[in-house]
């Protein structure tokens, strides 16, 4: 071949190589920019924390690998970790703003390597989380993903999200940790999703956006945490673990010597019967393997008084090193005493190798699932079996009665109300008689059920209750309310509630009880099942209104007649001269116009022959849903009838016939005196009549310039931030030492409080701390508690002589753990309803004795335990010792209390004090009541609000807080719930209260009567919902504790300070100088004067 030739042959392979190496750099080009970049900014740490802030808590970058001890080179895979230390709250952790680098409409996968440091051994929970922050509504938090880090152990955390509509601010945070326990991060990586990523439906986009995936009920699944939650069942097990987020660990099952042996788990506490599980497990085999060999997932259901039972659930053959998954599904049907999962299968001498296993509850629509649990298996899934007595009376049982089945009774007048038969209990011996079923193998912990049933009387009227009977496994015995009803001879009346178990039962038994004995007790049915998750409440439409503007019609009485007016009943209306000439003191300052002075000129109301007869008006059109509107007025009595009582006068409101409390004063003299209160509609009404009632018949009732607008709650609230602002905060000086003034120059400085000292604390009850979800949300949001039963008499002696301390025991014992201070409520109960029956039986030097024993046992057995005492609850609401001991008797209660715990700080308490709804408990009769008692020398330490509350107006409630703070005494919120069938309304509610506490200078403190759904006193007040998830009225009560929070970002002045006004409470403060970083802590304590604070770097 010629040179020329071999020459052309070279120059044409080598522009194929170029061509070649050309369209290789295009498609490595290519591919690089089809790869999507991390949005989030120095995602591995190498510019230390550059980017990301910490979150009310301390950050900084090391570069050892904690699980190692060999220290990270340069050449290692990654640069260093964060860690994330001095957290005092679960939503502390470290965060980053990716405002600009996210749109609406588009998933993204989120990845992160992390872990965990800390005095603990158990794991503990991470989140991946986002915030959307909106300047005109709520922020939202969208949950990404989480998982369970150990403190020898990297994982990832992995998840995805999307934004429906662009907010404000977006910021990705991570959080999770219980307080005290350091969050540490490798790296964070936030990648949009191609096409071939997600091929999901919009509406399961949505719905992956808020709803966690389903809740894996196998503890410690990938042996993150070595054999934890695992038992090797007669043989042996191991983990081979590794430090890399990229490898993962896997359990040896080995030295087994029978098929069945393997690897188990406990789970009873973590499946419910009628569910549907799906079981995906990750599995191998070792050593000896001809070909592969055969794996099972087993159920093994063991009940105490029949063979246990084994359920195969799926099977897969597995080759030695390689990787199968194993998948199956079960239910379990009745109630075993305990269920365990397990692998096995392999012959003898081959070891079983298991990377993972899950087990998830299937549900296709994700609003169905619950914190931990799918909320319910399918609806005719019944807890009662024979619910409608088909078969006669199998299952059912008498408690204290005789059951007995009827197609009918009185000769056919009484029929079943559905079906063919009904059931009735009769020959009752008790209150508590009536029809049970044992429902103890089909129930199961922390699970929403339903009861419902139809019920009628035999004659009479009465109340008629459903209730829950437990005895736990510790011989614990508890009685659970579900629901009551008032029932009649006349009709068939409906029963129906909702009940959870916070602990595991030994035994449980539901009832019908409550009528007397001798009235038979008719049940058409009665059912228990697990309940529907309720649908979450929007923000209601509210329509146009104006703020402040008077919607009763011809208030005034301008034009000296009653226009507008008319009489309820056969009374008289007339107009009278010589009223105020002002508008009353609370309306003045709340209404937009006050129109100048009043006319002078009132309504009255004579020939009044019953209670309720009185001047009236229609208002349907001029009320507005979900508003809440104050009211204010003018009121007086005549002297007809010749009473010389005190006289109740009230502005009631009849909407569509149901009576609405607006308001009630007790008028005692021929003065005019103020009426306030308030209200609102929350359901449509056909028809809503203002009418002004109360003095016995034959007493004549004057009203003048009564008010009725709606409130402003927003510009209460900016003006309670202002007047908070004075009260809560000081100004603060940070004065920084040990460092050169040069490099002190011109440092940033990041302040972060991370708790507000104002105290706050909630209701809790004996079995609340069994639920591990309650106990979670209670300890990372309060730092008081106070039993809502466990201490009062009734519940410590319920029989003369039979002590029971062992609940409020183990309630203290829990609250001492976790550092949280209690107030005792209460030592005595005024009101003889609260009372037990044999102290009502006592005479009077025998009762005098008892009481002298409850307080020395009570307080001699507590000495020194709780902080506050409610020493006589409800003494304006009831005299049962003063009656029977004499006027003296509360005073000494106060004085021995003293006597045996000096400590302690002694309270009085009592309700509707704030709101103006009780002319028995108005703010001058409590000042009046405390002066009485130290007037006899009774050591009154403070003064207890319950709150129970409805409607809250600011103006009210700041006027009574104003007098009583007169006393110079303390006063506590002491028992605060709002309550509406909406929860945004309620959290309005919550937030109005919360704020005139936090802004009034005389109340020290805030106590919840509980937030827990099912656990609350009254309906429609809770925070949390039984399943474990905060609703928006939650949501804006921890809203509001952020708040609370103060946060600062300076720059050291050449003084070598900085000067900022922050809320008192514990703060941390990052120093960044040319050289270095410097964490450190203080504390602002209570005061208003100015306050130098030395940081020492």
């Amino acid at each position: 071949m010629s040179v020329g030739l071999l020459f052309i042959q070279l120059i044409t392979f080598l522009c194929l190589l170029a061509s070649l190496f050309s369209s290789f750099s295009f498609k490595v080009q290519a591919a690089t920019l089809m790869a999507d970049p991390n949005i989030v900014m120095n995602g591995d740490f190498s510019a230390g924390i550059e980017s990301w802030y910490p979150n009310g808590c301390e950050a900084f970058v090391v570069s050892s690998d904690p699980f190692s001890s060999e220290a990270m080179t340069a050449n290692s895979s990654n640069c260093g970790y964060v860690v994330v230390t001095n957290r005092k709250e679960t939503w502390q952790g470290l965060e980053q703003d990716i405002t600009t680098r996210v749109s609406p409409g588009i998933n993204y996968t989120v990845s992160a390597c992390v872990g965990v440091s800390g005095p603990f051994h158990e794991s503990a929970e991470v989140l991946a989380t986002v915030r959307l922050e909106h300047q005109d509504s709520p922020t939202e938090y969208l949950f990404i993903g989480k998982t369970y880090a150990s403190r020898d152990k990297w994982v990832d955390l992995e998840g995805t999200f999307s934004i429906s509509n662009m907010p404000d601010r977006v910021v990705l945070y991570l959080e999770g940790p219980a307080p005290g326990k350091d969050l540490l991060i490798r790296s964070v990586t936030v990648r949009s999703s191609t096409s071939s990523d997600f091929q999901e439906t919009e509406e399961n986009k949505e719905a992956s956006s808020v709803f966690p995936p389903a809740f894996n009920i196998i503890k410690n699944h990938d042996f993150s945490d070595g054999l934890f939650s695992w038992n090797a069942n007669s043989c042996d097990s191991f983990v081979v673990s590794s430090n890399d987020c990229n490898l993962e660990s896997y359990a040896v099952v080995n030295n087994r010597s029978d098929t069945w042996q393997g690897l188990e788990q406990d789970i009873t506490d973590r499946v419910s019967p009628g569910y549907s599980y799906k079981v995906s497990a990750s599995v191998s085999v070792s050593g000896p393997v001809l070909g592969s060999a055969q794996v099972l997932a087993t159920l093994k259901l063991e009940h105490e008084s029949s063979a246990t039972e084994f359920q195969l659930i799926g099977k897969t053959y597995a080759s030695k090193d390689i990787w199968k998954t194993l998948e199956g599904t079960f239910v379990v049907s009745g109630r075993p005493d305990r269920v365990v999962f397990f692998l096995e299968g392999p012959p003898p001498g081959i070891d079983l190798l298991i990377k993972s296993i899950t087990i998830h509850c299937e549900s296709d629509n994700p609003f169905e699932r619950s914190r931990e649990f799918c909320s319910a298996p399918e609806s005719d899934y019944h807890i009662f079996l024979n619910s409608s007595f088909s078969d006669g009376l199998n299952h059912w049982s008498g408690r204290g009665c005789n059951l007995m089945l009827h197609e009918s009774l009185a000769d056919g007048k009484i029929l079943p109300h559905s079906g063919t038969c009904f059931a009735s209990a009769t020959e009752r011996t008790h209150k508590w008689s009536g029809i049970e079923q044992d429902i103890t193998e089909r129930v199961q912990r922390k699970l929403i059920y339903e009861a419902s049933s139809v019920v009628r009387l035999s004659h009479s009227h009465h109340t008629v209750q459903a209730t829950l009977y437990v005895q736990y496994l510790d011989q614990r015995e508890e009685y659970i309310g579900i629901s009551s009803v008032q029932a009649t001879h006349d009709d068939w009346v409906q029963l129906k509630g909702k009940f959870l178990l916070n602990g595991s039962p030994a035994r449980a038994v539901v009832y019908i009880e409550g009528p007397p004995p001798g009235i038979d007790v008719f049940v058409d049915h009665f059912a228990v099942k697990p309940a529907e998750k309720d649908t979450p409440t929007r923000r209601p439409y509210i329509e146009s209104h104006a703020f402040g503007m008077n919607i009763v019609s011809n208030s005034h009485l301008s034009d000296g007649t009653i226009e507008g007016w008319f009489p309820l009943g056969n009374c008289h209306l007339k107009v009278g001269d010589g009223s105020p000439r002002i508008l009353p003191p609370l309306a003045r300052d709340s209404l937009r116009s006050t129109h100048g002075y009043l006319s002078g000129r009132y309504v009255l109301a004579t020939n009044r022959s019953g209670t309720w007869m009185g001047p009236a008006q229609m208002i349907t059109d001029r009320v507005k849903l979900f508003l809440t509107y104050q009211v204010s007025a003018w009121v007086k009595i005549g002297s007809g009838g010749r009473t010389s009582s005190p006289q109740d006068v009230n502005i009631a409101l009849s909407v569509d016939g149901n009576w609405v409390n607006g308001g009630k004063v007790e008028v005692d003299d021929g003065d005019w005196h103020e009426v306030v209160g308030s209200f609102r509609i929350e359901k449509e009404a056909k028809e809503v009549m203002l009418h002004v009632q109360g003095p016995t018949p034959g007493v004549d009732l004057m009203v003048s310039g009564l008010q009725i607008f709606a409130v402003d709650r927003k510009a209460r609230l900016s003006y309670l931030r202002g007047q908070a602002d004075v009260v809560r905060k000081r100004n603060v000086s940070l004065k920084f030492s040990g460092l050169d003034p040069i490099e002190l120059s011109g440092a940033t400085v990041k302040i972060r409080q991370t708790r507000n000292s104002f105290p706050l604390g909630s209701c809790i009850s004996r079995s609340n701390i069994d639920n591990e979800d309650f106990v979670d949300f209670f300890l990372n949001n309060f730092d008081w508690a106070v039993f809502g039963n466990e201490l009062k008499w009734y519940w410590t002696e319920p029989e003369q002589g039979n002590f029971n301390y062992r609940d409020a025991d183990e309630m203290l014992e829990f609250c001492e753990r976790y550092n949280i201070k209690t107030r005792g409520h209460c030592i005595f109960w005024e009101v003889e309803s609260a009372i037990q029956p044999w102290v009502q039986q006592l005479s009077g030097s025998e009762l005098e004795a008892a009481v002298e024993n409850r307080v020395t046992d009570l307080l001699t057995h507590y000495n020194g335990k709780f902080r506050h005492y409610d020493v006589n609850n409800e003494m304006l609401h009831g005299s049962f010792y003063r009656d029977r001991l004499g006027s003296d008797s509360r005073a000494n209660m106060f004085k021995t209390a003293q006597e045996l715990d000096p400590l302690a700080t002694l309270f009085l308490n009592e309700y509707h004090i704030e709101d103006g709804f009780d002319s028995k408990s108005s703010p001058e009769k409590y000042i009046k009541l405390v002066h009485k008692l130290q007037k006899k020398g009774a050591p009154v330490g403070g003064i207890g609000i319950q709150g129970h509350i409805t409607s809250p107006v600011g103006h009210i409630v700041r006027s009574a807080l104003d007098k009583l703070s007169t006393l110079g005494l303390p006063i506590w919120f002491t028992e605060l719930d709002v309550s509406s069938t909406n929860e945004h309304i309620r959290g309005d509610d919550l937030e109005v209260m919360l704020w005139e506490a936090f802004a009034h200078p005389a109340v020290e403190g805030v106590m919840l009567w509980g937030f827990w759904e099912l656990f609350m006193s009254r309906e429609h007040s809770h925070l949390v919902n039984a399943d474990g998830e905060v609703n928006e009225a939650g949501k804006r009560f921890l809203e509001i504790k952020r708040e609370w929070l103060s946060f600062v970002d300076g720059v050291i002045e050449d003084e070598g300070g900085l000067d900022f006004r922050g809320y008192h409470g514990s703060y941390t403060v990052e120093v960044v100088t040319s050289e270095s970083k410097y964490v450190t802590n203080f504390v602002v304590d209570k005061g208003n004067s100015p306050i130098d604070v030395i940081i020492d770097l």
